[in-house]
């Protein structure tokens, strides 16, 4: 699609290679400067630096009020932005966590904030200084002992390189990349409504068959939690722990991990809605004395202590033995000829979900001990029923779910795509002058769809994909 630019040139620099010929490679140093404006009364807009969305409003209240989303008592002294200054977070610089802000606001005293000097576009510079190429520089330059305390302190940014074209080029390029940005978040967007719409539809069929079951004629009873509502009278609803032996996994302790007995382990972020990740898992020192206790195995039940608190998957018996870490619960049915991990993982996801675990603090954490698990009122048919319900939920939702797994499919492909191109142009590697030139001054904006088009659409694609592998 985009040619490369007529002639390269070696850029002087090795990790920068070969260049396009009428581009400078400069020190930063001789196009930024460090601003150190302070807030005399702390009343402007609190901005904050985020690796995946630059520079945005945080619209924080202070410690001493309700809504605790700073520990500041005062934003008096905090530092003054301009629009088109660069914010970066020295300490986690390595990461992308910095960018041009759009608006006039304060920052964190222990950010840096950089003003342009003439002839730079600073949104030019937004995209270059967040590319995998320069975080990378970033990361072999700061200075510390592990990632979470790497620091680019100012002086040594000055002196590393970046790669500057002419300014009309930069504009020409800004103007590329915000037009590609533009429409590519717009169809994100559009996809994450999508999945949002699937997901609601999806919790709909869960929650009709776990609270009311499959027989349309069963009288019913108070479940006695709000949550659930009436269920059928011959359902049990009892406190998890008559029914699942609960286990929380091995502490992870950085000090003792020795190599002696090592085990890849699962951590809470690998545990996500019926889907397990095992690729790239860490290791921990596990002893064969221990695994009993701290590996799973086929048909265990996993569920988030933290973050998304009741979030489960099923362990499906991945061959070699695997540990978890601490945040993470464990269940195994007390008597397996009466209870399937499989349809207490579809109660668990709308227990989640209807926001049974929540314990009413909104300043706290969320966080599911093993006591408050084991404590938790789930209702219970028989296996039978179980099983039965299982059944019909893995059939009238597959195609939801693969719907669904379509749609973030796309999401993560889009975002990889955007991520290279970004890179690939703002480092000369195409030329995209002719392409800018030619794009209107305005993206065109979509015909909305209403939801019910969007929900058939996309299962009907989902269907006839799935016709086709057959």
């Amino acid at each position: 699609m985009f040619k490369p630019y007529p002639t390269y040139k070696y850029s002087s620099v090795p990790w920068l290679g070969e260049v396009p010929e009428h581009w400078e490679v400069k020190r930063n140093k001789l196009f930024l400067r460090e601003v150190n404006d302070r807030s005399e009364d702390g009343t402007e807009e609190l901005l904050t630096v985020s690796q995946y969305t630059g520079i945005t409003k945080r619209r924080a209240r202070l410690a001493n009020e309700s809504d605790l989303l700073t520990n500041a008592s005062s934003l008096v002294g905090y530092k003054r932005v301009m629009p088109g200054d660069i914010i970066m977070n020295i300490m986690l610089a390595w990461n992308g966590s910095l960018g041009v802000s759009a608006v006039e606001g304060i920052a964190s005293p222990a950010y840096c904030v950089f003003r342009t000097k003439s002839g730079i576009e600073p949104r030019f510079l937004h995209y270059l200084l967040r590319t995998s190429l320069f975080t990378g520089a970033f990361k072999t330059v700061s200075t510390g002992v592990v990632d979470s305390r790497l620091r680019l302190y100012p002086d040594v940014f000055f002196r590393l390189p970046s790669l500057i074209p002419s300014l009309p080029e930069q504009v020409a390029i800004v103007r590329y990349l915000d037009y590609l940005d533009s429409r590519i978040s717009r169809f994100i967007h559009a996809k994450q409504k999508l999945i949002k719409l699937l997901e609601e539809q999806k919790q709909a069929i869960i929650h009709r068959a776990v609270t009311r079951g499959l027989n349309p004629n069963v009288r019913f009873k108070p479940s006695g939690a709000e949550w659930l509502g009436d269920i059928p009278e011959h359902w049990d609803v009892v406190s998890l722990r008559f029914r699942y032996i609960q286990c929380l996994g091995k502490m992870l302790d950085s000090k003792r991990v020795l190599g002696i007995h090592p085990l890849p382990y699962l951590r809470n972020t690998d545990v996500q809605w019926c889907r397990i990740n095992v690729s790239d898992l860490p290791e921990m020192d596990i002893a064969p004395y221990e695994y009993e206790r701290y590996t799973i195995r086929s048909g265990d039940l996993l569920v988030c202590e933290g973050g998304e608190v009741g979030r489960s998957a099923i362990w499906s018996g991945e061959t070699g033995n695997y540990g978890f870490q601490k945040a993470i619960h464990r269940l195994r049915p007390r008597s397996p000829a009466h209870d399937l991990p499989l349809y207490l993982n579809y109660v668990l996801r709308l227990a989640a979900q209807a926001g049974a675990f929540n314990d009413g603090h909104k300043s706290t954490i969320p966080h599911l001990t093993g006591d408050k698990l084991r404590a938790h009122r789930f209702p219970f048919p028989n296996k039978a029923e179980q099983a039965a319900i299982v059944r019909y939920l893995d059939n009238a939702t597959s195609n939801i779910t693969a719907a669904i797994e379509r749609a973030q499919s796309e999401i993560s492909l889009l975002r990889e795509y955007r991520t290279r191109l970004i890179a690939d142009v703002v480092t000369g590697k195409v030329d995209v002058r002719e392409v800018a030139a030619r794009l209107p001054d305005q993206a065109e904006e979509p015909e909305p769809l209403d939801e019910a088009t969007i929900l058939s659409d996309t299962l009907e694609e989902t269907e006839k994909g799935e016709e086709m592998e057959e």
